[in-house]
């Protein structure tokens, strides 16, 4: 079944989101920003961590744009962002006051984790193997 107008525009406006967080923040790991290099040396993933990161944020955020490949995007954004909640949890910290980080970076991720599940659970049907069964007792459209 498809989605309302109303859903289709929400369904954007989530998209477009985390698409703009997730491009704004090529900037500072294409370009060696200290933050980011101090954030990835830190992790001991310096530089091909930074880099590699960065190239998976953009192929998800241009299939995130996309509506044909918009569930791929989000499946891609959310295992990344999931990498970067935990390197935040148990190896950075929420705040990271050596690079005048007071919690915005970690703020970011939480949006995008929630922004990128609302499009999963908006397009579930569209999930390749497990579709609407992923979200137990619900339609399979909203």
């Amino acid at each position: 079944m498809a989605m309302s107008k109303g859903l289709r525009v929400v369904d954007w406006i989530l998209r477009i989101v985390v698409a703009v967080i997730l491009l704004q923040t090529l900037f500072f790991k294409f370009s060696g920003a200290k933050e980011s290099v101090y954030i990835f040396s830190t992790l001991g993933a310096e530089p091909w961590g930074r880099i590699g990161s960065g190239v998976i944020e953009l192929v998800a955020a241009v299939l995130l744009l996309v509506p044909r490949t918009a569930v791929v995007g989000a499946i891609l954004s959310l295992g990344t962002i999931c990498g970067a909640l935990m390197a935040h949890l148990t190896m950075l910290g929420i705040k990271l006051p050596a690079v005048g980080d007071n919690g915005e970076l970690f703020g970011l991720a939480v949006i995008v984790f929630v922004l990128s599940a609302s499009v999963l659970l908006l397009r579930r049907a569209e999930i390749p193997i497990v579709g609407p069964r992923l979200f137990f007792g619900m339609s399979k459209s909203l």
